[in-house]
């Protein structure tokens, strides 16, 4: 997966949002898949995934419907930003150990 900035992780909250509480963590760990696929694609082919993109947390978030973006005063969307923290993390802790 390509480097993870603010706006990846705002995007994957706010596809989080759209989805029902008990989808998020099954989403999210899906974009993740979805944007390593992505990089790899792109790091082997030179080319750009064809559905994924370019290996963004934020292409595949984007694929998806995405919520506007509200402040952190919104319960919701900072659950969401956490879930993508969290499993982001995961993430890497297991890609260091492999």
């Amino acid at each position: 997966m390509r480097p993870v900035l603010h706006g990846d992780v705002s995007a994957a909250a706010r596809a989080l949002l759209t989805v029902p509480q008990a989808e998020r963590t099954r989403l999210c760990v899906r974009m993740i898949h979805e944007a390593e696929l992505a990089d790899e694609h792109l790091k082997n082919t030179g080319r750009l995934h064809p559905i994924h993109g370019n290996g963004s947390l934020m292409a595949v978030a984007r694929n998806r419907a995405l919520a506007d973006e509200p402040g952190f005063d919104n319960l919701q969307y900072c659950q969401c930003f956490e879930t993508v923290l969290h499993h982001l993390s995961r993430f890497l802790i297991t890609r260091q150990r492999s």
